[in-house]
């Protein structure tokens, strides 16, 4: 899991003592300048991989053998050659996830993750991006039907990781001395800005990437990073089309293509007078569609979701070979599949004339998106006709979708329900095969064409001759793919910055709205399934209303791991090595030796007067519920002291007021420093109370350990050495383990003072606080940990993101249930 939490310990307290105006505004003017050169990065990276080289290796598969073999008879040969291609690019975006297999698939469910608080093995890397970016290339250029908006994302958000950190642990010689941004907070920003860069790019949308990034991506926001994420996705917007705009027509500076999918402008004819772009009648249609797109997308998650299951228990656990083999035949039957229907189902239609002339003076917004006759194709049709089916098929997807858009021509009823079914099929099964592959695009196209065939339905059966086809081709797309994706606002916003057409806001939100709403009736969207499938703890927005019968307490770990402030050597190497806790209480259990433990420190003791009365309340409402001061069992140890309880005649006020008071100023038999916890200690021992006084991080136990920061007995802790934060956070994010760590030299007697480096001040709360309390405290703030400390500072348990997950919860709350 990733800190999102800031450490404010005396190494970063040094930090803000020297901080002044003056170094934050150069500090903020250089965060500004990084979320620049990210979002002109990752714009270039779309240019190198869709513009040149995917355009390159796109030329070499379309199909023009095909068309000359219409006439001269050499089908089978076309076939084998188009076979070929494609089966040898799948191939290839094969190997690239076998050199890097976190490259497969889309890489918004890992993004989420990462942004969510979870750490995914090598989805920032450099080696991830190359090869996601190289694999992409090659499972469009082979035929799948995937996109390359998703893996866009993935990449920006990789750009956004690693340009702040000015090193790579691929290109380890590529080192420079920049400490700042060292921390997995402040990396959480800059991805999230480089993510929201990516959708930018794919789409022409900077506000509906920064929109995208905070629905989907982000978990955790602020104010300030708005604006910033904004500015990056306007940075890589037009940096591509900066590019595009001067490599496609030689127009430098002309800014006419803002993004690699444009869905052009949405025009009646003005020869049709009866022509509207939407009505309100046409509303109500919109909201059915809603609802189809919702049940096509909640049906096309359940098989993926059937598919995946099956990947898991039967491929994956196979050599890599299995998974590639997979992806070859399903290359394979797409590229058959596709030339079949091509060929015998497709329908000869007329050709519409296009309807900005036929002169060679058209604009280069024209030339780029509605010309839309230059690339239909002719396949065994006469002249000025083409092949409806093949025109669909054999163009790129961007191109398709244009003709849906667009095409005055009327598709066939027919040829429009098969080519849906076809695409539904294939690209459901073609999503989690082990190449690099997004879902964006393909989930627009196949709702393009339901939205297109619900059209031609309407005209040709009802006689609403009215409508206009490209509209509902539009919220055909917008209903499936937010049935499939459950995305509301971020979509309604890419789809308008798309069209350029901000009257289509209200049907394409509505559209929106219905299709989740359906959808979510039957299961979730694809990337969380995808999600949980993998066993992700990713945290919801928020839980459920029943979860707040539960408590703290009820949901905290009672075992407690902890170190003391100070520890011997060979306590914390035992307690590293036994155990995989990612952090540790400091704490002490002798009251008559804090004083002795914290000297030299200001954490000298949590030393709280109390009040006659409301120490005799806050005894009752324990008592009442079981607790003891000394400790928060957990629940089944609660069920036991219930009985014992009951059997008990309750002691007098005054003797319980006189037992609380010797029992926190009375000392407890305390271990020594290099002693730790054992599993054969008694409930009493184990439930011994601990004054809380910081938390301590795996990673900062280890760096002392590695860097030898530590005392002798003979010796104050004064004399021990002291660490910059800047040394702290030299090995991040990769810190030593302690496996590998050599302690020959280091005296196993020798002590460690860690109250330096812990976390004082750490959120924590009381064992009666309610779940959604803890749930929305933990997730606004991005904890780790979270400490449950009672009323007089003793530290009883720890929540962490387990202990907050739904499958947990819904446990904790079926064992609330029996009780009662």
């Amino acid at each position: 899991l990733l800190d999102y939490d800031r450490c404010i310990n005396d190494p970063y307290l040094e930090i803000l003592e020297s901080m002044d105006n003056k170094k934050a505004q150069r500090y903020e003017a250089v965060k500004w300048v990084l979320v620049f050169a990210i979002g002109v990065c990752t714009g270039l990276v779309r240019i190198i991989d869709c513009v040149l080289v995917w355009r390159m290796l796109f030329s070499l598969t379309i199909p023009a053998a095909v068309e000359e073999c219409t006439e001269k008879g050499c089908l089978a040969l076309s076939l084998l050659e188009l076979l070929g291609f494609n089966l040898t690019f799948v191939f290839l975006a094969s190997l690239m996830v076998l050199i890097q297999p976190v490259a497969a698939g889309s890489g918004i469910p890992e993004i989420k993750c990462y942004l969510n608080g979870v750490k995914v093995p090598g989805v920032v890397r450099l080696r991830t991006v190359v090869c996601k970016a190289t694999g992409v290339l090659f499972s469009v250029a082979g035929g799948l039907f995937v996109g390359k908006e998703g893996p866009m994302i993935h990449s920006g958000a990789v750009v956004g990781a690693g340009l702040p950190q000015f090193q790579s642990i691929s290109l380890r010689k590529i080192q420079f001395n920049f400490p700042h941004f060292r921390s997995d907070r402040d990396k959480r920003d800059f991805v999230s800005a480089g993510a929201a860069a990516g959708v930018a790019a794919a789409f022409g949308a900077p506000i509906g990437g920064t929109l995208f990034s905070l629905e989907e991506g982000s978990s955790f926001w602020n104010q300030g990073l708005t604006w910033k994420v904004l500015f990056c996705s306007m940075a890589a917007t037009f940096t591509l089309n900066f590019f595009r705009s001067g490599i496609q027509f030689g127009s430098w500076g002309s800014f006419q293509l803002p993004g690699l999918l444009n869905f052009g402008e949405f025009k009646c004819s003005e020869s049709d007078k009866k022509c509207h772009l939407w009505t309100a009648v046409d509303l109500g249609f919109f909201i059915l569609m809603g609802i189809v797109g919702g049940l096509l997308g909640a049906t096309f998650n359940c098989l993926n979701k059937r598919l995946a299951k099956y990947r898991m228990r039967n491929v994956h656990p196979k050599p890599k070979l299995v998974r590639v083999l997979e992806s070859l035949l399903v290359s394979l039957t797409t590229t058959v599949m596709v030339f079949v229907a091509s060929m015998v189902l497709g329908e000869c239609r007329q050709m519409s004339p296009s309807r900005h002339g036929g002169n060679d003076t058209l604009s280069l917004q024209v030339r780029d998106s509605y010309d839309v006759n230059a690339s239909i194709k002719t396949f065994f049709c006469p002249n000025e006709t083409y092949n409806d089916m093949a025109t669909l098929f054999f163009n790129p997807q961007e191109s398709a979708i244009l003709q849906l858009f667009h095409q005055d021509g009327t598709f066939s009823p027919v040829t429009l329900s098969l080519f849906f079914l076809l695409y539904f099929l294939l690209s459901c099964w073609t999503y989690g095969i082990s190449v690099p592959s997004g879902l964006f695009v393909p989930s627009l196209l196949c709702g393009a064409a339901f939205g297109r065939l619900v059209a031609n339905l309407l005209k040709s059966y009802i006689g609403l001759d009215h409508i206009y086809s490209g509209t509902f081709a539009l919220i055909g797309a917008a209903a499936f793919l937010g049935g499939v994706v459950r995305m509301t606002i971020s979509l309604t916003v890419i789809l308008i910055e798309s069209t350029n057409e901000i009257s289509y806001g209200l049907p394409i939100m509505i559209t929106l709205m219905v299709a989740k709403w359906t959808g979510d009736f039957f299961n979730k969207g694809i990337y969380d399934i995808h999600v949980n499938l993998r066993g992700v703890p990713l945290l919801e927005w928020e839980t459920e209303v029943e979860m707040d019968k539960l408590r703290a307490s009820d949901i905290m770990e009672p075992n407690l791991t902890y170190v003391y402030p100070h520890t011997r050597i060979q306590s914390l190497v035992s307690i590293l090595r036994t155990t995989v806790h990612h952090a540790f209480p400091v704490v002490t259990e002798n009251r008559g030796n804090e004083r002795e433990f914290m000297k030299g420190n200001q954490l000298i003791s949590n030393n709280i007067k109390f009040k006659k009365s409301s120490i005799l309340t806050r005894a009752g409402e324990q008592r009442k519920r079981s607790q003891s001061m000394k400790s928060y069992p957990s629940s089944e140890l609660r069920n036991m002291c219930d009985e014992h309880i009951a059997t008990e005649e309750p002691p007098e006020k005054e003797d319980m007021l006189q037992q609380m008071l010797e029992r926190r100023y009375t000392p407890y038999p305390s271990l020594y420093p290099d002693q730790s916890p054992s599993e054969e200690w008694t409930m009493e021992e184990r439930f011994r109370p601990l004054t809380f006084h910081g938390l301590i991080l795996r990673s900062q136990l280890v760096t002392l350990l590695d860097r030898g920061v530590c005392y002798s007995e003979s010796q104050s802790s004064a004399s021990q050495p002291r660490l910059s934060h800047a040394e702290m956070s030299e090995d991040y994010p990769r810190y030593p383990d302690i496996h590998d760590l050599d302690l020959t030299l280091l005296n196993p007697r020798m002590i460690v003072d860690v109250t330096p480096y812990m976390n004082p001040s750490p959120f924590t709360v009381s064992p009666n606080t309610h779940v959604s309390q803890v749930f929305n405290l933990f997730r606004t703030m991005g904890l780790r940990h979270l400490p449950v400390v009672n009323a007089v500072g003793e530290v009883v348990g720890i929540i962490t993101r387990h202990n907050l997950t739904h499958e947990f919860l819904q446990a904790r709350l079926r064992q609330h249930y029996q009780t009662i």
